[in-house]
């Protein structure tokens, strides 16, 4: 009787191991499955804030692309209306290119509000201030209205305005390379 119950036993266990092998397989394979997905999800979660993180640096980089070649088309179209004032050869395609320029760094600086770091729409917004003081006394200077120091004056000071403000514009440049991340190169000549 001992044997046939041993063998009863063996047989109950060979049985339910057998059917439970499925089970457990089945479970084991299900749990594989889920740790894989959760891993192939947090992979595309990774590669999906790395395209935003990229996405987003691009948008900045052509903000700020746009925002540099409006503040210097305006500063240098500036320049030029100013030149022409003082030399009296004001003309109506003069002061359109300089009102487009104008038109065009507004457009890019509204842009750069969207998109710039602090950093940059604080030198943005600083140099808007200049490049506006200086339009103003260009605009009064092309009047006959320069102010109490008169017209040699008034030109030689808003050319020496002019001239500073490129080097407000490499600070203003130098922000948006750094807000970016690129390295700052050697000393130009």
């Amino acid at each position: 009787m001992e044997s046939t119950l041993v063998a009863l036993a063996g047989t109950t266990i060979a049985v339910a191991g057998t059917l439970l092998a499925p089970v457990l397989s089945q479970r084991l394979l299900s749990r594989t499955q889920s740790d894989q997905f959760e891993r192939q999800e947090r992979a595309a979660d990774a590669q999906w804030a790395r395209e935003q993180r990229v996405a987003e640096l691009d948008k900045r980089r052509a903000c700020y692309v746009a925002a540099n070649s409006g503040y210097r088309r305006h500063r240098v179209e500036l320049m030029n209306y100013l030149w022409r004032v003082h030399d009296g050869e004001v003309t109506p395609e003069a002061r359109a290119a300089l009102e487009d320029a104008r038109h065009s760094m507004h457009a890019s600086f509204a842009e750069a509000q969207m998109a710039a770091s602090d950093t940059v729409l604080a030198e943005l917004d600083s140099m808007a201030q200049t490049l506006a003081h200086a339009y103003d006394r260009v605009m009064r200077l092309g009047e006959g209205a320069p102010g109490a120091d008169g017209a040699d004056g008034a030109f030689e000071e808003i050319r020496v305005m002019l001239l500073r403000a490129n080097d407000q514009w490499v600070g203003m440049r130098t922000a948006m390379r750094a807000d970016l991340g690129v390295e700052p190169g050697p000393a130009g000549p």
